[in-house]
């Protein structure tokens, strides 16, 4: 069965419509989901019991993380939840200026940073060497006890695409309004027939990569892929590149603030990670300028720490579902889950020029990015609910949508 867009409404995270079905969604977005063969990806994890799926969703995540230290420990290391972090640096708002002496006088080297489009001045230190973060982190935060400490965290594409290779840059021209896209960067395909303007915020970047450029398709598409706002412009910012530490919150912050001051209203962030005090100030200075940050909630599964950035309360957390309409047994927890999108059974555009399999929440979002952009509102997405299941499903006048 074919998949369209599928939105699920506030609250909702299980069953999406009663039978689990999925009515005539496939009528939504023509032309973006394709039937994936029987037993792909998700046949694997559906045969798991719960139990086991907890644990190996679990393994893997840890895996995940400890491979990254092991072969990049000059770049990254573990900050005091044990999260992944950029080594050696730490970042700080609100701090005086006796504490900003303090720090110094401690041996932490201090340069001041400036976010366009949000007006957020932050403090980014050095760790002295011999240091390791949690316990800097520690120090810091005892040395300035007003000001708020973060470690510049690590975040992670939350879905499957096809490996990754060498491709030349999407470059259009932008005009109008645009979507925001904060990932890897975006490949040339000829679905993407929009303005793509990209802008690197990680070393090497911009870079195309296999999960920016499918998400791109899912937002804008209007071709053989074609997304749920076909033809729309696109601010891409790569907060990869070719950095193994690329993806910090840092990055992801400076990213956000371009895109605010470029006038963009709707964004979408399909990468996950930890709580993080400056990506939260961030997310709601902007959200203070009229921009909505739409997230994919992960697929470390559902008894996985909470997922953020979705779980900041003025984000847009989106889940995914299969083509048969269940909710998928990877998909991450958090705090709250706004909507639902198809994140399985589908393809999207792949650096070769053609259509790749993808998995994962993290093609749930753009989908209710595109949405999202052409309605103009939350409100206006949620009139597109079908209210007859509990929860709500926002499948949103299937037979009306382009």
């Amino acid at each position: 069965m074919a998949a369209g867009l599928l939105l699920v409404g506030p609250g909702a995270q299980a069953q999406l419509l009663p039978g689990g079905g999925i009515g005539d969604a496939g009528r939504i977005v023509p032309g973006v989901i394709d039937r994936l063969e029987e037993g792909v990806d998700g046949a694997a994890l559906d045969r798991l019991s719960p139990t086991r799926l907890v644990r190996q969703l679990a393994a893997a995540r840890t895996a995940r993380i400890d491979a990254l230290v092991r072969a990049h420990g000059d770049r990254v290391e573990l900050d005091d939840r044990r999260e992944p972090a950029r080594r050696g640096v730490i970042l700080l708002t609100g701090a005086s200026e006796a504490s900003s002496r303090g720090l110094r006088a401690a041996g932490y080297d201090i340069t001041q940073e400036a976010v366009e489009g949000i007006d957020l001045p932050i403090l980014r230190l050095s760790v002295p060497t011999g240091r390791n973060l949690a316990k800097a982190l520690r120090e810091v935060r005892a040395l300035a006890p007003e000001a708020q400490a973060s470690a510049d965290n690590l975040y992670f594409a939350s879905g499957r695409a096809a490996a990754e290779g060498s491709a030349p840059l999407a470059a259009n021209p932008v005009g109008g309004k645009a979507v925001g896209l904060i990932d890897g960067g975006v490949a040339r395909h000829p679905s993407l027939t929009g303005g793509v303007e990209q802008r690197g915020f990680a070393e090497g970047a911009p870079r195309a990569s296999a999960h920016g450029t499918a998400v791109a398709s899912l937002i804008s598409g209007n071709g053989a892929i074609r997304g749920a706002a076909p033809g729309a412009s696109l601010l891409v910012a790569d907060v990869y590149g070719n950095d193994p530490a690329g993806g910090g919150a840092f990055a992801i912050v400076r990213a956000l603030g371009w895109m605010t001051a470029r006038g963009v209203r709707v964004v979408t962030v399909s990468l996950v990670g930890p709580a993080n005090p400056l990506l939260e100030g961030a997310i709601r200075l902007a959200r203070e300028k009229g921009v909505t940050v739409v997230a994919a909630v992960g697929n470390d599964g559902p008894a996985a720490p909470p997922s953020y950035p979705a779980s900041y309360s003025s984000v847009l957390a989106v889940t995914g579902i299969d083509g048969r309409g269940r909710t998928l047994p990877e998909a991450g927890r958090a705090l709250h889950v706004d909507f639902a999108a198809p994140g399985a059974d589908m393809r999207a555009a792949g650096l070769s020029g053609g259509a790749d399999k993808v998995r994962g929440t993290s093609f749930a979002a753009p989908l209710v990015a595109g949405r999202l952009f052409l309605r103009g509102s939350r409100d206006a997405l949620a009139a597109e609910a079908d209210r007859r299941g509990k929860p709500p499903v926002v499948c949103g006048n299937c037979r009306n949508i382009d």
